[in-house]
C-alpha cells in the first residue's frame, strides 16, 4: 500500500470544487456522498466527496490524527465522521458546538482559518424527520430501544421534542443507565430512566422509538416481540437500509402511526451541507433524491 499522504482520498479536488470526505469503517453503502453532490449540482456548485473507508485502507481509529491532517492538507472543506471514530475524533479538535458537547460525539467536521470546527447533526437530523412524519403525536411517555450512538442522540432529539419522560432499554443495562444518567444531568432530574421490562413501559407509552441495528439486511428481525405494538403507539424507527424495516411494517399492520430511518439520514445531512457551504439546503429535494435511490436499489 502507498503511503497514506499517497493515496487517492488526499489528492487535491479540481480547481473550483468543493472537497469534502467522510471518515469511517465499511461506508461503501453510505448515501451521504450522493445526497451532498447532488444538492450542490442544483444549487450551481461543484462539490466531490470521498469516501475514507478505514477498512479499505486498513486502519483503526489510531489513525485520525493523520488522517484529519492529511485532508486538511489536501484542502478538505470538511468530514463526516461515523462508526467507530465519533467519540474518538474530539481530542483531535479546536472546538465543539454546544450538541456536540452535549452528546459527546461528532458526526461534522469543519475546516476553517486552520481551526477544526465539530458539529453533531444527528438529534437535529432525528428531529426534522419526525416532526416531518409524525407531526402532532402525543409526547408524554416514551420508550426507547437502544442506548449506543445513534441512540444517544435520538434520545436527546426527543427530550428536546418534549417527551415528558423517556424509558431506555438497552442489551447493556449499565449503558442505558449512563445514557439516563447523561440525560437527567442535561435536561434535569427524571426526565429519563433505564427500563426494567420492556412489555411494562410500553403498556402505558405513547410512542417507541427503535435505535439500534436490528432490522438491518445484516440483522434482520423485529427488536421486540410484535405483541407489543398497538395502534395507538407511534413507532420511529433510525435503521433506513431497507427504508420499510420489519418493525414499520409489524407497526403499520396494527394501525399505527410510524416514521421510517430516513428522515434522520437525510436531515442530519441537510444540516451538516449548511455547515460545510454555508448555503440553505432545499431538504424536500434531498429526500425525494433519497428515496428514489433506496427505491431504486430495493
Amino acid at each position: 500500500m502507498p503511503p497514506l499522504a499517497e493515496s487517492d482520498v488526499f489528492a487535491p479536488a479540481a480547481p473550483g470544487t468543493m472537497l469534502l470526505g467522510l471518515i469511517g469503517s465499511g461506508i461503501a453503502g453510505s448515501r451521504s456522498p450522493a445526497m451532498h453532490v447532488a444538492e450542490a449540482a442544483a444549487q450551481g456548485f461543484a462539490l466531490e466527496y470521498r469516501r475514507i473507508d478505514l477498512d479499505v485502507l486498513g486502519l483503526g481509529v489510531e489513525a485520525l490524527p493523520q488522517l484529519l491532517d492529511h485532508a486538511q492538507a489536501a484542502g478538505y472543506r470538511g468530514l463526516n465522521i461515523t462508526y467507530p471514530a465519533k467519540q474518538a475524533v474530539i481530542p483531535l479538535l479546536d472546538t465543539l458546538s454546544d450538541e456536540a458537547r452535549a452528546l459527546g460525539a461528532v458526526n461534522t467536521v469543519v475546516f476553517e482559518a486552520g481551526r477544526r470546527m465539530g458539529h453533531n447533526t444527528d438529534a437535529s437530523g432525528f428531529a426534522a424527520g419526525f416532526r416531518l412524519q409524525l407531526p402532532g403525536v402525543a409526547m408524554g411517555q416514551v420508550v426507547q430501544i437502544g442506548a449506543g450512538g445513534a441512540g444517544a442522540a435520538v434520545a436527546h432529539a426527543v427530550l428536546s421534542m418534549g417527551a415528558a419522560q423517556l424509558t431506555i432499554f438497552d442489551m447493556d443495562d449499565t449503558r442505558a443507565a449512563g445514557l439516563a444518567a447523561n440525560l437527567n444531568a442535561h435536561f434535569g432530574p427524571g426526565r429519563a430512566a433505564a427500563g426494567s421490562t420492556l412489555s411494562t413501559a410500553l403498556a402505558s407509552a405513547h410512542g417507541l422509538v427503535h435505535a439500534t441495528p436490528m432490522g438491518m439486511a445484516k440483522h434482520p428481525g423485529l427488536p421486540l416481540p410484535a405483541a407489543l405494538l398497538r395502534a395507538d403507539l407511534w413507532v420511529a424507527e433510525v435503521v433506513y437500509v431497507p427504508i420499510d424495516t420489519a418493525l414499520l411494517q409489524a407497526a403499520r399492520a396494527q394501525g399505527a402511526r410510524v416514521a421510517d430511518g430516513g428522515g434522520m439520514a437525510v436531515y442530519q445531512a441537510a444540516d451538516a451541507f449548511r455547515h460545510f457551504t454555508g448555503r440553505e439546503p432545499d431538504a424536500a429535494r434531498m429526500r425525494q433524491g433519497f428515496l428514489a435511490a433506496i427505491n431504486h436499489r430495493g
